[in-house]
């Protein structure tokens, strides 16, 4: 694949090729675009990460191309179970019919995901849509263009793009370019992730949640089941751990345990790990000038209720067409201050959903700790208790007040700015 020359002009650079870069440029490709996507890394990220897809990601996929596959390697899933200590607390059920397109949910790997994605945009795009090895140094804009400088393989080079979209995570180079800070709360709790393969054994695939459970005193512990006997525990750690928990010393014996109070015998083995905290975080604005801002580089959720990556797909496919029409020159650029708006609203109701689970998970205080244990002892002969377990997962947001809605007349219970519901359609041809 070549490199990009010196003073390359580009239509459209998408900076960062995780899922919500790749997501976006496959739309823009499919409506005649020709973006570019470069990233630091030599090739896709081969971790596992985010890893529940919701309904909403599923039809977005659909609408880029890539939902076959996803439809054919993702578990769906509906149903959870929330256990405090060794007893059921809660019983999710989220509502789905089986003849529903998608399910709520899918689970599938991050690396999946990306691959999926990648194909679609080189199906859309070509085999040239994406530049690996591609590092920002540092991002300047003008009236009508940027300049990004990048190093490449062949040397630093000057890219000179209509539009630049930042969609290169948490740490992003272009957010820090353009002096952007994200605002907002950071809690202490931190949870141990790890992806173990468990061969032989058909769990259900459902979200299982264990608070105080005999494993692991005092702690949270979510499981969740993957394709190809990939299991994703996570554990709420105490304090006082350190990283050495990521040590296998530390490591093993802790997901031993939850494994032996599950009653599972088989043999199994770890494959991935890391250490998460939650972050509640975001922008002001996810347009400054020529360059937008996506994902996680505009936001960071916490991971309860499943918003982060699902909510980067949103903004991907919000500001896709968008964007594809500002670049054709059939729309003003106005148009993409409502991508900020609509986004940043959305973001808002999901940081204040997941805070709320945050809290439930990980107490931030002594008092919201015996609250949530009150709640906990209680769940099991009160109805009322046992609905606060509800984790809430994540819907698809309704723009009801975006600068570019008209609240006309519409079909009961459709409100403007709100995802079409799912309805029977019939055909009449034989």
């Amino acid at each position: 694949m070549p490199s990009l020359t010196h003073g390359d002009a580009i239509d459209i650079l998408i900076v960062g090729a995780g899922p919500v870069g790749l997501a976006l440029a496959a739309d823009l490709a499919r409506q005649g675009r020709r973006p570019v996507v470069i990233d630091g890394k030599n090739e896709i990220a081969w971790s596992s990460r985010a890893i529940c897809l919701s309904r909403r990601s599923q039809e977005i996929f659909d609408r880029i191309g890539a939902g076959p596959a996803f439809a054919a390697k993702g578990l769906p899933w509906s149903r959870g179970k929330t256990f405090y200590r060794d007893r059921l607390a809660f019983e999710l059920q989220m509502p789905c019919t089986p003849q529903d397109r998608h399910a709520p949910f899918i689970n599938l790997q991050q690396y999946y995901t990306e691959q999926f994605l990648l194909e679609a945009a080189e199906h859309s795009g070509g085999h040239d849509v994406i530049r690996w090895n591609h590092m920002v140094r540092s991002v300047e804009q003008h009236a009508d263009h940027v300049s990004v400088d990048v190093d490449t393989p062949d040397g630093p080079k000057r890219l000179t793009a209509g539009w630049v979209v930042a969609a290169d995570g948490a740490r992003s180079v272009v957010r820090q370019a353009l002096g952007l800070k994200l605002g907002g709360d950071s809690y202490e709790g931190r949870y141990l992730i790890a992806d173990i393969e468990v061969p032989g054994i058909d769990r259900p695939v459902e979200r299982h949640v264990w608070f105080d459970p005999p494993s692991n005193p005092g702690s949270t512990v979510i499981l969740h089941v993957q394709p190809d006997n990939v299991w994703r525990i996570d554990i709420q750690l105490d304090e006082r751990d350190g990283d050495e928990t990521l040590e296998e010393e530390h490591l093993l014996p802790l997901l031993q345990a939850q494994l032996d109070m599950m009653g599972v015998t088989a043999g199994w083995r770890l494959i991935w790990k890391s250490i998460y905290r939650a972050h509640a975080l975001t922008l002001d604005s996810y347009r400054h000038g020529r360059v937008m801002l996506a994902g996680d580089a505009a936001h960071l959720v916490p991971i309860f209720g499943v918003r982060g990556l699902n909510s980067g797909i949103d903004d991907a496919h919000n500001l896709g067409w968008k964007l594809a029409l500002v670049a054709a020159g059939k729309a003003p650029p106005e148009l993409l201050d409502s991508y900020s708006a609509e986004r940043l609203r959305a973001t808002r109701e999901n940081l204040a959903a997941a805070t709320k689970s945050t809290w439930f998970m990980s107490p931030p205080t002594p008092g919201f700790q015996r609250m949530r244990d009150t709640v906990l002892s209680l769940s099991s002969e009160h109805r009322w208790a046992s609905e606060l377990l509800n984790p809430r997962q994540s819907t698809a947001h309704v723009y009801d007040t975006s600068p570019v809605i008209l609240h006309d007349d519409c079909p009961d219970g459709v409100r403007p700015g709100s995802v079409v519901p799912n309805l029977p359609v019939r055909s009449n041809r034989h």
